[in-house]
């Protein structure tokens, strides 16, 4: 098989922690070629097919220079038995429009995963509200008037932007208020941008696992991010400690409940944030912690990615 990666720049990867190198790798070692690419190389000319410029590549298994480039050609999407989006948030306007150039690929004939509509339809803190009974109390809104009154109710509570991503822009305010204004002020701009509210939930401790579902089917280990000193973010990004954990019977329901229903709206993966047992996001742009998984506790989860991948295109 030939498969494409939008995704960010190549050099930019940190391949000891990666899960599109990861991909990459278990791709490469069962034969199927690789090519790489960014979502400004798109293009879609009138009378034509939605084409990239992309970069065919060979992974060398040296850290220092981890791939080899062959060659840059034009490629029409299609022409690609499989086109895997990976590019990471900010779910911004040019994210959107990439998935506009995939969808006409679709047209064309491309096989995309995830699927380009998919992800515009669930935007991964937004897209919680469907499953009420997995979700702690929760507030979407630009209203300030809203989130003070949500605040008096619930007394302890984390504000969030809805395009954040690695706890970037994450808040708590406790019982007693403290900076309430401020922060809302910072968040939503004087009520121009759209701010999610949520009950603290004090399971955090224990840390914020992420719980893979490939093919909607979840993976049978999860990786607790556990938040660090004095931080209240389970973020890797932002010094939480990551530590894989066998599912457990709570959330492996939870996981199988969400998974067979998004699944056959074409998200083929998907990374469930859980704390305690309530779900706090569900990410479907590029979902990670394969490596971190697998190397803990030996579970190869980019082996049953590319299971899942094969299976859907044998099906497509």
């Amino acid at each position: 098989m030939h498969l494409l990666f939008v995704a960010d720049p190549l050099e930019h990867f940190k391949t000891y922690k990666d899960t599109t190198f990861a991909m990459m790798r278990e791709a490469q070692r069962r034969g199927h070629r690789v090519a790489a690419c960014e979502p400004r190389d798109l293009h879609w000319r009138t009378g034509s097919q939605v084409e990239a410029r992309v970069r065919e590549i060979h992974l060398t298994g040296r850290p220092d220079a981890w791939f080899a480039e062959s060659a840059t050609p034009t490629v029409a999407l299609k022409r690609f038995d499989a086109v895997l989006m990976r590019k990471d948030p900010p779910f911004d306007a040019e994210y959107i429009y990439a998935t506009h150039l995939l969808e006409q690929a679709e047209r064309e004939g491309a096989r995309v995963f995830n699927r380009p509509a998919a992800l515009r339809n669930h935007p991964e803190k937004l897209a919680i509200m469907e499953w009420p009974e997995f979700i702690g109390p929760t507030l979407v809104t630009r209203s300030a008037e809203e989130i003070h009154r949500f605040h008096q109710e619930q007394r302890d509570i984390i504000l969030k932007p809805l395009d954040g991503m690695g706890g970037m822009g994450i808040f708590r305010v406790g019982p007693d208020g403290l900076n309430l204004g401020s922060i809302i002020e910072t968040l939503n701009k004087g009520g121009a941008q759209t701010v999610m509210v949520q009950r603290y939930l004090p399971e955090i401790v224990e840390g914020d696992k992420r719980v893979l579902i490939i093919g909607g089917q979840p993976v049978p280990y999860c990786l607790a991010r556990v938040p660090q000193g004095d931080d209240i973010r389970g973020n890797l990004a932002a010094g939480a400690r990551g530590e894989a954990r066998p599912l457990s019977d709570a959330d492996r329901h939870t996981a199988e409940t969400m998974g067979h229903a998004l699944a056959p709206r074409g998200l083929l993966l998907i990374g469930l944030d859980i704390i305690g047992t309530h779900v706090t996001e569900i990410n479907v742009t590029s979902p990670t912690c394969f490596q971190e998984i697998t190397e803990q506790t030996g579970c190869d989860v980019a082996a049953l990615f590319q299971d899942a991948l094969e299976a859907a295109l044998q099906a497509y």
